[in-house]
């Protein structure tokens, strides 16, 4: 029973960092006026998914075959992420010159265009996805995102092997 328990408290755990970091987007933009561009709104999307599949896994505690399935679905929701924020980074650090124009703002498209095209669009990214208007340690918050979905999916390999190893009795 004591495994069991270990098992949520690493799923919680992983929860507890999903809201901490959807709190610290949220003061950002409350209350240092960072509006978030639409490929940050698609990392708080995926740390929000990230956030619920631990909540869900630390109420279930789940044993082997259990951990697994939380485990792939953690591994897609932290890797989409990580893809959205690479792409963001990837913007920030192009030549200005080569720096896309700035598109409709993610509202437009979410009402203007089906999903897909709009996924696509934000995907593309915008001039305003490439500006860096706040820094900590020298990194934009594209880049200490980036660098928490690595951690995230580090995490998820982790607490997902600890937690497979369980006996399923």
């Amino acid at each position: 029973m004591a495994s069991r328990s270990a098992s949520r408290f690493g799923y919680g755990l992983g929860f507890i960092a999903c809201v901490l970091l959807l709190a610290f987007a949220l003061y950002l933009q409350y209350y240092q006026n960072q509006d978030p561009c639409p490929l940050c709104i698609f990392q708080r999307v995926a740390y929000l998914a990230l956030g619920v599949l631990f909540l869900i896994a630390a109420l279930h505690g789940p044993r082997r075959i259990g951990a697994r399935i939380y485990g792939v679905l953690l591994f897609i929701a932290a890797i989409a992420g990580l893809a959205v924020a690479a792409r963001q980074v990837w913007l920030q650090h192009l030549p200005a010159d080569m720096v896309p124009e700035c598109g409709p703002g993610l509202n437009y498209m979410l009402h203007r265009y089906p999903v897909g095209e709009m996924v696509r669009k934000v995907l593309a990214g915008s001039g305003e996805c490439a500006q860096v208007n706040w820094t900590f340690l020298h990194l934009s918050i594209a880049e200490w995102s980036l660098i928490c979905f690595v951690l995230f999916v580090i995490y998820i390999i982790w607490v997902t092997r600890v937690t497979a190893r369980r006996p399923a009795w």
